[in-house]
């Protein structure tokens, strides 16, 4: 089977779907529904979406296997936020930087010393 996409291919206008159909019985289900927020992802969303959860939500180590920086991976959560229909609590630059540094230090990752010399920059 191939993936429901998100959006149609020729107009981008949201989807529906029309019927449901059941794999095992056959027994099928006609009528208007919507898809739910997250079919509504493009691939690299959802890629993006099973890195976070095997990451268990740890924006340090998606950084780190992506080889991106904390706020461009910020950004790619907050566009999956937006693609999902939610709004997304804009956050300046200095108060990802921290958050990034805080989390550095909760997994281990920078020493006390190094943490507090980066805060204090």
């Amino acid at each position: 089977m191939y993936p429901m996409p998100g959006k149609c291919p020729v107009c981008s206008g949201e989807l529906y779907v029309e019927k449901l159909v059941c794999g095992q019985c056959g027994t099928s289900i006609q009528g208007m529904f919507l898809p739910q927020r997250l079919s509504q992802l493009t691939r690299e969303q959802w890629d993006f979406v099973e890195l976070f959860v095997r990451s268990e939500g740890k924006l340090n180590r998606i950084q780190e296997e992506l080889s991106l920086s904390y706020p461009t991976v910020r950004n790619r959560l907050h566009e999956v936020i937006r693609a999902m229909g939610y709004e997304v609590g804009e956050r300046d630059a200095q108060e990802i930087q921290t958050q990034s540094i805080l989390d550095g230090l909760a997994e281990g990752d920078l020493s006390v010393e190094e943490a507090l010399r980066r805060l204090s920059r």
